[in-house]
């Protein structure tokens, strides 16, 4: 939430699974939508994520997990190194730039699971400190981004309502993401 999932759009397993995760990106898109781009790097909260870092974070981890779901996966060092730099955008990533390589990357990932023959065919994930890797399938992928991109989403709900008191559904309103209700109908 705050969006409805179109029910149309989940005729079946898969639809339904992509169809959340767009949403739950689409949290952490609007979270930026009007903010400039000192705003985007703020942190204004107790944490030391900014807009902008959760940005980069969701594209890199996203792409993370598409390279590991192929088998392109690189060294677990330089994978290390990765996720470090994926909470620090560059100075020539802004919002802007983050935005579309964000949308590239969920391109990307939606184009690899509507190839699949199934959802159940499997991947090898590696270790991680936080992880014991091992066989996976790519239905335990997409729910896998669902959380972690809802989680996110959350933290990005906090950040910009704390940037200036817009809460994810002014943001989705305001961005046409969803018609603003009738409330009068709670009147009746």
């Amino acid at each position: 939430m705050p969006v409805i999932v179109n029910p149309e759009a989940c005729q079946d397993e898969r639809g339904a699974l992509l169809a959340y995760l767009d949403a739950q990106r689409g949290g952490i898109r609007r979270a930026a939508h009007g903010l400039t781009e000192e705003q985007a790097r703020s942190t204004p909260s107790a944490s030391a994520l900014s807009l902008s870092a959760l940005l980069k974070h969701a594209l890199m981890g996203e792409r993370g997990w598409l390279a590991t779901a192929r088998g392109t996966v690189g060294d677990p060092k330089e994978q290390m190194a990765e996720w470090e730099d994926s909470f620090r955008p560059a100075a020539d990533e802004t919002v802007e730039v983050l935005l579309a390589r964000y949308e590239e990357a969920a391109r990307e990932t939606d184009a690899a699971l509507r190839a699949l023959p199934s959802l159940d065919a499997t991947f090898e994930a590696p270790r991680y400190p936080w992880d014991e890797g091992g066989t996976r399938t790519w239905r335990w992928l997409v729910l896998h981004m669902i959380e972690e991109i809802a989680r996110h989403a959350g933290h990005a709900d906090v950040i910009r309502e704390t940037i200036d008191g817009k809460g994810a559904f002014d943001l989705v309103f305001e961005t046409g993401a969803m018609p603003e209700p009738d409330w009068s109908v709670l009147e009746r």
